[in-house]
């Protein structure tokens, strides 16, 4: 598993194109004696492991996509191992290896007669660009699913029953006319001065949206000399809020602020979706089960030398020099605004009753997306909780397994928390945005 991970972690392939990563799970997953079927939902490095027959159906989730621009030595300082390179700073070479152990683990109490039923490793690119599980979760994936089984790297040791941000995200692009910004200005109609408009609108608006709401923008395109009217201009923007229904109309109103400032530039505008995804529907009774099992587990020990590079991790950080936290605390009460981050285990969790879990990898306060965890991940601070995140959701699994009655607890708090609501993919028409198959 530590092999695996490192070889994850030196690849460090982004959305859509973790092609090794990839196939260095599904490969070892199949000489293990899964069934493997690649390419599902039309996503090359999208996979599915399959091992046993017949009911219960458990799956665990694995990801395995870095993030641009950290790249990063393991070391406790900043020091780039390829200078402008990728680096896995949301310690996701951590969380397929992890997973992939904890589905093998039940694979071989099947294969040994010990306990009936399937067990199912998820291999799901693309978690920080695209969601590459919305597009499986609307191939039907999980439809014979009864429980899912997930994980993530993180500062502290807990059962996850809290929820996530739902998200949307969308491109705006302006189309003017170009000019000689100086000799005929007034021939020209400014991409760029609704570029500027839109976002002073998305700006003042934030005074007049809920605490709970998130707004970002990223200028990718502003013009390219000074001395030309721009033509065209492109922001990329992401909305979030802690539920699906109140994000919706804050997107609603920021699209129609693109066609006010594209009216006060004259000139035309475009909106295409990307993506957008779900907030997660907690499970407490999974939580449960999963709270015994770590509390079984006991916290992660570490040695004086990894205590030392946590530290050194916090300094350089500037964070207080407190080390590592694995302890175990309570199950958490539910918060009803949890903040935080977005996810795409959240449309897996609209879809299929589902158990999160969070072990530690870095040192606490560590800047999440960020070198400090590329450093953490690449040794053994993270391969220990790696392994730890193996043992504690394959735990989970065989309780899932063997006591029919707690599969039928989590699926009714599932059904319950759904309620009426119809589950809808946030994705444009046509096939996932793969980078090879654009034109």
């Amino acid at each position: 598993m530590i092999r695996i991970s490192d070889q994850i972690w030196e690849a460090a392939e982004t959305a859509f194109e973790e092609t090794q990563s990839a196939e260095i799970l599904a490969s070892y997953a199949e000489q293990q004696g899964f069934n493997v079927e690649r390419g599902v939902a039309e996503i090359p490095t999208a996979f599915v492991a399959t091992y046993g027959s017949g009911s219960p159906v458990i799956s665990v989730l694995g990801e395995f996509d870095a993030l641009p621009g950290i790249s990063q030595k393991v070391q406790p300082t900043k020091s780039p191992l390829i200078e402008g390179g990728n680096g896995h700073g949301c310690g996701h070479n951590l969380f397929g290896a992890g997973s992939l152990g904890a589905a093998i683990a039940i694979k071989e109490l099947i294969e040994a007669g010990k306990i009936k039923g399937t067990v199912k490793f998820f291999g799901t690119p693309s978690e920080e660009k695209f969601f590459g599980k919305i597009w499986m979760v609307n191939a039907g994936l999980w439809d014979d699913v009864d429980v899912n089984v997930s994980w993530h790297p993180s500062a502290s040791t807990k059962a996850d029953v809290q929820s996530s941000l739902a998200l949307v995200d969308f491109k705006v692009e302006f189309f003017g006319q170009a000019a000689h910004a100086s000799s005929d200005p007034w021939n020209g109609r400014s991409a760029s001065d609704a570029l500027e408009l839109y976002a002073a609108g998305i700006n003042y608006y934030r005074e007049h949206v809920k605490p709970t709401v998130r707004i970002h923008y990223h200028i990718q395109d502003g013009g390219q000399v000074v001395n030309v009217v721009p033509d065209y201009s492109r922001l990329w923007v992401r909305v979030r809020d802690t539920k699906r229904s109140g994000m919706l109309p804050v997107y609603e109103r920021i699209k129609e602020m693109a066609q006010g400032a594209a009216i006060l530039a004259d000139v035309d505008y475009k909106i295409s979706l990307i993506s957008g995804i779900y907030e997660v529907l907690v499970n407490r009774e999974g939580g449960k089960i999963m709270q015994k099992n770590i509390e079984l587990l006991g916290p992660i020990q570490y040695t004086e030398e990894e205590v030392a590079f946590g530290k050194k991790i916090q300094e350089a950080t500037e964070k207080p020099q407190v080390g590592l936290d694995s302890s175990i605390g309570p199950l958490e009460e539910t918060k009803e605004n949890p903040g935080g981050g977005s996810t795409d285990v959240g449309d897996v969790s609209w879809n299929v009753a589902n158990i999160n879990l969070r072990v530690t990898t870095a040192p606490k306060d560590t800047p999440w997306h960020s070198w400090a965890v590329v450093a953490c991940g690449g040794m053994s601070i993270g391969h220990k909780g790696m392994i730890y995140s193996s043992k504690a959701m394959s735990m989970t699994m065989l309780d899932l397994f063997e006591n029919p009655e707690l599969v039928e607890k989590v699926k009714a708090e599932y059904l319950n928390r759904k309620g009426e609501e119809v589950y809808e993919a946030i994705i444009p028409e046509g096939p996932p945005p793969i980078p090879n198959l654009k034109k």
